[in-house]
């Protein structure tokens, strides 16, 4: 089916925006999400420069989008965009006075960063498209 067909292609588009976006705002300085990242930074890695992490931070979004466009490269965007998950998740739980309003009740923040499911769950769609790399016998 048409679906079926364009599914696969229309993920990859939407990953990519989505991490070329968000990491080239904070390549240039312009991310909304520039606060919390460097709160975050500075609670648990606070002898790294902030400019320079964030710049770093964003060319690495930047090339986790570009490994999703580019289906041979699939199995590298998933290998970039776990840890990926795993810190960005991080102030959920380290910084929940900027995380949450309530119990169960996100604030911005909190949602910006439980949309992240919805990525796992494409690149999860991805990963089960991929091919068995060959293994010899």
């Amino acid at each position: 089916s048409t679906i079926r067909r364009v599914s696969l292609p229309i993920s990859r588009v939407a990953i990519f925006v989505v991490f070329f976006w968000f990491g080239i705002l904070k390549v240039v300085g312009m991310s909304p999400a520039e606060p919390m990242v460097l709160h975050l930074l500075n609670k648990t890695l606070p002898f790294v420069d902030a400019g320079h992490f964030m710049i770093g931070f964003g060319f690495y979004e930047v090339i986790i989008g570009v490994a999703f466009l580019v289906p041979r490269l699939s199995r590298l965007a998933i290998a970039l965009l776990v840890p990926h998950l795993i810190m960005t998740m991080l102030p959920l739980f380290i910084l929940p006075t900027l995380t949450w309003a309530s119990p169960f009740v996100p604030t911005m923040n909190g949602q910006y960063i439980i949309k992240n499911i919805l990525i796992l769950a494409l690149a999860m769609g991805i990963a089960a498209h991929l091919h068995p790399i060959n293994s010899k016998k």
